[in-house]
């Protein structure tokens, strides 16, 4: 039987102002507060080109409180909003930001990067990672990743085809990875593009990708398919190169993203296995429920425990980030709160160690 880990210590509901929350992303900060920063939506719409900012909220009591909300980075006339943050702790000792940007006037979305060094109390003008001014990228909250060895990793997957001489945007995805070997100063496109084998039978392509670094130096990447499982490809060259995509049938999965983080010294992914048995209504949860967690001691080789961060098959939940507390870890994701609407409100979660051990 899968046991159920974790208590509610952050629910963030929408409202008649704020249509969704979601897609967060946590940093120690040096004087040990926790900051929180995720995307809040505004307006009467909370689709992903609907009216969106940064926003933050700190604890200095390890989660079991938090401050009240204040918008870090504002979507400007050009855009139609900012989503989908990443934190990171520069090697220079900053706070660093990595976001979305989707400009208003044209199917165009690129990450941008801004940093601070006054933990997070201000930050810097915001400045794009890429030249590209004419396609469309996603990036996902959490994702961005500070190598041993210096470089920062931000995995990406390109959105975007030309027909006819028009830029348009398409479901197909390919995996992307942006770099900077200058601490944030710079970024360029580190890795060939990558598709799905048989990439015909496949709409999503690959999507939403994350990066894991093995203690060896591997990396791992796992992308979220149309195919039943996370497609996953390895590199021994700090990314540069990669593996051709396979499916990792221990991680099955709907249209849905995994993340792969160390906390509380082990190795945590979170994800929602294949859902679509003949007794559940997906229409309502898309597919996304339940939330677990597998739990591995091994640095990833494998994974020998999974636990219920949400069992309600009436609600679903995705996006997660992750925290390491140290002797805990607090996973953020979206919740449907009961709506239908698989990106609503923002639930965290404390787990403890000793829940997962």
């Amino acid at each position: 039987m899968i046991e159920a880990v974790g208590r509610e210590v952050l629910f963030l509901h929408t409202d008649d102002k704020t249509p969704r929350n979601g897609e967060g992303t946590f940093l120690r900060l040096k004087n040990g507060a926790v900051l929180f920063v995720y995307t809040k939506f505004s307006g009467s719409d909370w689709y992903d080109d609907a009216s969106a900012d940064i926003a933050a909220v700190v604890s200095f009591d390890e989660g079991e409180s938090w401050s009240e909300p204040r918008i870090i980075v504002k979507h400007d006339e050009t855009a139609k909003n900012v989503m989908c943050p990443s934190l990171i702790r520069m090697n220079n000792g900053d706070v660093g930001l990595l976001f979305l940007k989707k400009i208003k006037d044209c199917e165009n979305a690129v990450p941008w990067f801004t940093r601070s060094s006054d933990e997070g109390e201000t930050f810097s003008a915001p400045f794009r990672c890429i030249p590209d001014f004419d396609n469309y990228y996603v990036i996902e909250n959490d994702h961005a990743i500070v190598l041993k060895n210096g470089r920062i990793l931000l995995p990406a997957n390109f959105h975007s085809a030309e027909i006819d001489g028009k830029i348009i945007d398409i479901d197909h995805g390919l995996k992307v990875v942006f770099c900077s070997d200058n601490d944030g100063k710079s970024w360029y496109e580190l890795s060939e593009r990558q598709d799905i084998p048989f990439s015909h039978k496949s709409e999503t392509g690959l999507q939403e990708t994350c990066i894991y670094e093995f203690n060896d130096g591997r990396l791992w990447a796992l992308s979220r398919t149309d195919m039943a499982f996370q497609y996953e490809c390895f590199s021994e060259d700090s990314g540069k190169t990669w593996t051709s995509p396979e499916p990792n049938t221990f991680f099955s999965s709907p249209d849905s993203p995994l993340l792969m983080k160390r906390a509380c010294g082990l190795t945590l992914s979170v994800f929602n296995p294949i859902p679509n048995y003949t007794t559940r209504n997906t229409e309502r949860t898309w597919g996304r429920t339940p939330l677990i967690c597998a739990v591995s001691d091994n640095d990833g080789e494998s994974f020998d425990r999974i636990y219920y961060i949400e069992d309600d098959l009436n609600n679903c939940y995705c996006y997660p980030a992750i925290f390491d507390g140290g002797d805990y870890a607090l996973i953020s994701y979206y919740h449907s709160d009961n709506t239908g609407i698989a990106l609503k409100s923002l639930k965290i979660k404390k787990i403890l160690k000793s829940e997962l051990t």
